[in-house]
């Protein structure tokens, strides 16, 4: 069993909220971070205070009200006036965050930044520098490389530039998989290089892209892999295809016996939250929250869905749902390709005493029914046992 915990690092009210068509208010942002604090999530980035007039006052809103004991993080452009626009965000907040980043890919230095190596590495360690000089210690500087996923070509100069960059001042350094182009272990055998060559004391972090799918997986394995700070949003909002979500990271720790230092019960609600406040319906497939995503239509799952019902495991169900806060538990919904359990459990359940025999008979006219409409609805089922029933 992993004895480490992770750090949950939220940034739905930063990379979520610039995803969005409508970005959000002071108000709605003081509904999600009170959400989230609700969660217990440790740290959370507030904002990018200096992309709108709006976003530094929701900022500077969110810093007053925080509790003491957590981080309040903001993002900033590696400019002296951008990190100024956070600190000056931040004044109000006990545990003060600034973060910094820049891009360490040759693609993006050449193409994007069309700066040199050794200009963008200045950079970094400027910005970390100066962000460090307004905060002073025993306060928190983060430094991220953007597109961390494309630097196997340059690892010894990225490795060069984050001990400068820690030399002066960094006490947290991130590793984004800013887009996702390859497979979850080539980016954790980067970040692993990267973290055996990192100063003792300094947090190392992942923030993963989700644009394959596969956003989930490497945050999992980078913290088998060593990172400690994890950043993840609430129904993996975020820029394009999202990012790493929070559900879904903290449930695989969850199982893999990690203590995960959230409420998991509050998961449903909160997901169920960001779903109306973000006008982005949850898709009836998504793991762990989506309305289909404990409903079972086969009649192999069924019976083995049946059989495991009241046990800690569940044949097909990867975690009890009462854990992250739903109701209800597993469901059953009858198709062509549905068996008798099906029948019994949903008929069992609406309050008749049905037995599996009942079921059996009932079986081929369900079938036949389903054949023709489609789901059969529990009302569909109850007309075909009554008259059953009346039959025998």
């Amino acid at each position: 069993m992993e004895s480490r915990k992770p750090l949950f690092y939220d940034v739905t009210l930063r990379d979520g909220n610039q995803t969005l068509k409508n970005p959000w208010n002071i108000r709605q942002k003081e509904t999600i971070f009170m959400q989230l604090l609700k969660l217990g999530v440790q740290a959370i980035e507030i904002g990018f205070s200096g992309s709108s007039s709006m976003d530094f006052k929701a900022c500077r809103h969110l810093a007053l009200i925080a509790p003491p004991g957590v981080i309040v993080s903001g993002l900033a452009l590696a400019k002296e006036k951008d990190i100024l626009k956070v600190a000056e965000a931040l004044t109000g907040a006990n545990r003060k965050r600034i973060h910094t980043f820049i891009s360490f890919s040759p693609f993006h230095m050449e193409n994007v930044l069309k700066k040199s190596p050794l200009d963008v590495r200045k950079i970094a360690v400027e910005a970390v520098g100066f962000a460090h000089s307004l905060l002073g210690e025993g306060q928190e500087i983060q430094f991220s490389v953007e597109h961390f996923g494309d630097c196997s070509e340059n690892l010894s100069f990225v490795i060069d530039s984050l001990q400068e960059i820690v030399a002066a001042g960094a006490t947290v350094i991130n590793l984004s998989n800013t887009v996702e182009r390859t497979r979850p272990l080539k980016f954790v055998e980067l970040m692993k290089i990267v973290l055996e060559n990192l100063p003792e004391g300094v947090i190392p972090s992942v923030h993963c892209h989700n644009d394959l799918g596969m956003a989930t997986a490497t945050v999992v394995e980078s913290f088998f892999a060593g990172a400690t700070q994890l950043e993840c949003s609430l129904n993996g909002l975020g820029e394009r295809a999202g990012i790493a979500n929070l559900y879904e990271v903290a449930m695989s720790l969850y199982n893999c016996g990690v203590e995960v230092p959230l409420d998991l019960s509050g998961f449903y609600e909160a997901a169920r939250l960001l779903a109306g406040m973000s006008q982005i319906p949850i898709p009836e497939k998504s793991p762990l929250i989506g309305s289909d995503a404990l409903v079972h239509r086969s009649s192999i799952h069924q019976d083995g869905a049946s059989k495991t019902a009241g046990m800690k495991k569940g044949a097909y169900r990867p975690v009890d749902p009462s854990l992250i806060g739903r109701g209800g538990g597993e469901r059953m919904g009858f198709t062509s390709q549905s068996g008798k359990m099906a029948i019994y459990e949903m008929i069992r359940r609406a309050g008749y005493a049905i037995t599996v025999e009942d079921a059996v008979r009932i079986l081929p006219t369900a079938r036949k029914k389903a054949e023709k409409i489609g789901e059969l609805s529990l009302e569909d089922l109850l007309d075909l046992y009554i008259q059953s029933v009346k039959s025998h």
